[in-house]
């Protein structure tokens, strides 16, 4: 179960079901076009934080705030006094106290509603195999394809390309000048650039970075949702050189009134860093045309209940921080009462979940949400590292957590294959799909069996 508990503080996840929920039904091309069915699951092991980073006796506890005030091994260095905290650390600690009493009371009551129903007992089955480590190229490809022109107007009447049509036939794609559609009923295993994918059903990508975001504009769409994980600033970032991150005011030029629909709901992961906190809140959602309504909490435990981190350590905090606002256009004085119409959101609601192992792989947002928008809601995530059912996804590293080496792909036991009837007859090779590095426009953008290329 995706969502093991909801009451008003709000919501228990188990973020590995999420992901593994959109891909219950999955297929592989094999020999003479018959496509194979197989189990697909995301890698236990990245889902498995049983370590927490204090005494292992200090369980989410609000009976005894002393638990949750001890930190780490002691550290070598000089611990600096209260009054040499620097500005952005005295602002840090006064946002905590505000909140610290949602975040303690709130995880207590839905991890003992979830252990009451046998979740976050502690992981009894664990995995005792290695993460995978697969070198993620996607970005560097993104700087590669800057070098192709820029598909014109013109050509963008289209809009989008065919990434598995239902016959079972494929075309090239160009992964960087196109938003990339999947629209079958299952999700495919299809090779790209060299390197297997899993892609879900009924869902959209545009692989590109921040210069080349003029197809997601031109795809046409006016999206109910809107999530984002900025790449912001930090010295940890920085050090690790994980990712490239992006200065705050950049983020501006991200367009949001193109993107979204009247009362769009924008929901934006902001670090625990005052600034970027009050960056969002003050400047970019009113550049934006954005309403703050709500904020959220992700809080981060073991799967045993326990906060990842002490909830008072002045280095980690186990919770991170949403801001949720309401797109206001000049089309609201124009617009129907029914088509405007919404559900209030509620303010400091907690969304509690192991976290993945992986850096920076977010919990799926799409169960939670859903009683904010309307049915059928067109939801799009920027900056994703993944891609999820239904949704549409941008960013230069979109297919990043979609690598088959983060996935378990078993056949079926029974070794059944789909009918041969749901596969093209004149298409006699499995799919191999090729990203053109050439000039866009120069291959049709529709579903085609694909040729030879050497």
């Amino acid at each position: 179960m995706a969502v093991v508990v909801l009451n008003t503080q709000g919501w228990v996840l188990d973020a590995r079901s999420l992901i593994d929920q959109g891909y219950s039904r999955c297929i592989r091309f094999i020999n003479n076009n018959q496509k194979s069915h197989i189990n697909c699951l995301f890698k236990r092991q990245c889902f498995q934080n049983v370590k927490s980073h204090y005494s292992a006796s200090d369980a989410v506890d609000g009976g005894n705030t002393d638990m949750l005030q001890k930190t780490d091994k002691p550290s070598k260095k000089r611990k600096r006094k209260h009054s040499e905290l620097n500005h952005g650390e005295v602002d840090s600690q006064a946002f905590h106290e505000k909140i610290r009493s949602v975040v303690l009371e709130g995880t207590k009551s839905l991890v003992d509603s979830a252990q009451s129903l046998g979740y976050l007992n502690g992981a009894t089955d664990t995995v005792k195999e290695p993460l995978p480590s697969q070198e993620c190229s996607l970005a560097a490809l993104c700087e590669m394809a800057k070098e192709l022109p820029l598909v014109d107007d013109e050509e963008h009447e289209e809009c989008v390309q065919i990434l598995v049509a239902e016959d079972g036939c494929t075309s090239h794609v160009d992964l960087f000048s196109w938003v990339t559609e999947n629209r079958v009923d299952w999700a495919t295993v299809v090779t790209l650039m060299g390197e297997e994918y899993v892609i879900p059903p009924h869902t959209a990508f545009l692989l590109s970075d921040f210069t080349r975001i003029q197809p997601l504009v031109h795809y046409g769409r006016r999206f109910d949702l809107i999530v984002m994980d900025p790449p912001w600033e930090n010295k940890s970032v920085k050090r690790s050189r994980r990712y490239s991150s992006l200065p705050s005011s950049q983020l501006k030029r991200l367009p949001i009134p193109l993107l979204a629909s009247v009362n769009c709901l924008v929901v934006t992961w902001v670090t625990n860093r005052p600034s970027h906190l009050r960056f969002v809140r003050d400047e970019l959602y009113p550049h934006w045309g954005v309403e703050v309504v709500a904020e959220w909490f992700w809080v981060k435990v073991t799967t045993s209940g326990q906060f990842v981190f002490p909830l008072d350590s002045h280095h980690k905090k186990p919770y991170e921080v949403l801001v949720l606002g309401r797109y206001r256009s000049a089309a609201d004085d124009t617009t129907s009462s029914s088509e405007t119409s919404e559900l209030p959101v509620e303010d400091q609601r907690l969304i509690v979940s192991v976290p993945s192992a992986l850096h920076s792989q977010k919990p799926s947002l799409s169960e939670v949400l859903k009683p904010y928008i309307r049915a059928e809601a067109k939801c799009l995530e920027l900056f994703a590292r993944s891609l999820q059912p239904g949704w549409t996804s941008w960013g230069n590293e979109v297919l990043k957590f979609q690598h088959t080496s983060y996935f378990t792909l078993t056949p079926t036991d029974d070794g059944t294959n789909v009918p041969k009837d749901e596969a093209a007859d004149d298409c006699a090779d499995k799919p191999t799909l090729t990203p053109l590095l050439s000039s866009p426009g120069e291959s049709s953008r529709h579903s085609r069996c694909p040729t030879t290329v050497d």
